[in-house]
């Protein structure tokens, strides 16, 4: 039955690499799908035959089945470029030219390097949101404690239940999500080691379409490609990267994902508590919301840095967003109170 199932696979790699050169424009791009739509065909012939050969059952026409059908209906109505996680997962090749320009010359080096940084950027990022999430949901929080005229302590309770709450949601929901894109990941990993062990050279010629739809010449696409799959060690390494753009040594760890986003959001919701913790007095509320004023103009302006806008207005934005969610929290709290 894995004959079989591998069959049918490369059945529908092939189904797809051929819909998507008939949508793709750009003609570099459409040729290079169209050659692996060839290339998944050689592959089918070859489980084809290792099927006659024992005996596991017999090879019908093929019929995409209703998840190819499905891929194909959200590729018409969102394209190629939103689909490619689902379409590696599909054994879809090539998505890496949706992330690099196709007339670039790309060198041996440039190639091997291209994906290096990418996990401490995004993590980056996502301890700037974590933080953001954390401020914002925690003084509004308190916002709408004080507005239905709570006590200090049951206040101070709230402040704390709520930014514990918040964290460990946002830790396990990483958690969550990173197991499973690593698990995703590691799958596809799995599948290109198993094709480069049964057929090295198709894997060196659909290595080579993708440097030849980068703008590498022939002779030295093909080059460049038996190179890197003649070297055991690199072989996989450089698959992984070029057909499933990933890089294999920045998968991502749950743990560490889930830890740093329980602090980031942990750090973020103490700020507008840290008055309240400090005091007892009436007026901390304005000591809370001038903290987290000064906090969101400064989170504004962190995220300025990954969306290339303007600080200023960054910031000016990020602190209108949190007025008005805590505004209107604190007038439901108020309403509620009354």
């Amino acid at each position: 039955m894995a004959f079989i199932k591998n069959w049918q696979e490369e059945k529908s790699s092939a189904h797809l690499y051929t819909h998507i050169a008939h949508r793709e424009k750009d003609p570099v791009r459409k040729k290079l799908f169209l050659e692996l739509a060839e290339t998944a065909e050689k592959q089918a012939r070859i489980w084809e035959s290792k099927i006659k050969k024992s005996g596991q059952g017999k090879v019908h026409k093929y019929k995409p089945d209703f998840r190819t059908h499905l891929v194909i209906r959200l590729i018409n109505l969102f394209g190629v470029r939103p689909m490619r996680l689902i379409l590696s997962a599909m054994k879809v090749r090539g998505m890496s030219v949706y992330s690099t320009s196709v007339t670039s010359q790309p060198t041996k080096a440039h190639l091997e390097s291209r994906h290096k940084g990418l996990n401490t950027a995004g993590n980056l990022r996502a301890a700037v949101f974590g933080v953001n999430d954390g401020l914002i949901s925690n003084v509004s929080l308190l916002l709408g404690i004080v507005g239905a005229n709570a006590s200090h302590h049951f206040i101070v309770l709230s402040g704390i239940a709520g930014l514990l709450a918040g964290a460990f949601s946002m830790a396990a929901g990483e958690y969550i999500s990173m197991r499973s894109q690593r698990e995703f990941f590691e799958y596809q990993i799995d599948l290109e080691r198993e094709e480069l062990d049964l057929y090295p050279e198709e894997e060196a010629a659909e290595l080579a379409y993708i440097y030849r739809a980068r703008g590498m010449p022939l002779a030295e696409a093909k080059k460049l490609a038996n190179l890197m799959i003649s070297d055991p060690d690199k072989a996989l390494d450089t698959l992984t990267r070029e057909e499933l753009g990933l890089n294999p040594d920045e998968l991502g760890s749950p743990i560490g994902a889930a830890i740093a986003s329980f602090l980031a959001f942990a750090f973020g919701a103490l700020i507008p508590l840290l008055p309240f913790l400090i005091g007892t007095k009436s007026e901390m509320i304005f000591y809370s919301l001038a903290l987290t004023g000064l906090s969101l103009l400064t989170v504004g302006g962190a995220i300025s840095l990954f969306t290339n806008r303007s600080a200023l207005w960054s910031s000016l934005r990020m602190l209108l967003i949190g007025s008005f969610a805590g505004g209107l929290t604190f007038i439901i709290g108020r309403m509620v109170g009354a």
